[in-house]
């Protein structure tokens, strides 16, 4: 809980809304940049750009960059970034199974607050 604590970034980056949907796309296989940005739809270029460096620092993923025309990089996750993935796929999870539950909870719009 501490200000200075590095897991603050990290957990910013995991759960961050493009972090989420990263590491559940990688949990199956090992993907190109494209492919992992047409799975995730609504990512521009840069966000995803920004968010596979990110978890690449954090060493959740694992970036190869093959030296041929034209570029061809692939992204996977390594061992600790599968344990990530795997605790954002029961939280995504857990949201999908309550969706209605979640959606009845909200306050209406005329409520005040």
């Amino acid at each position: 809980m501490a200000v200075a604590c590095p897991s603050r970034d990290v957990m910013r980056h995991i759960t961050s809304r493009w972090g989420v949907l990263a590491l559940i796309v990688l949990m199956d296989k090992t993907r190109r940049f494209s492919e992992i940005r047409r799975t995730i739809n609504g990512v521009s270029e840069r966000m995803l750009s920004q968010t596979l460096s990110q978890l690449e620092q954090d060493g959740l993923v694992k970036r190869v960059a093959y030296p041929v025309v034209p570029p061809h990089v692939e992204y996977s996750l390594t061992p600790i970034g599968r344990e990530a993935a795997e605790k954002v796929q029961d939280l995504a999870d857990w949201v999908e199974l309550n969706m209605q539950r979640l959606v009845e909870a909200r306050p209406s719009p005329d409520s005040k607050t």
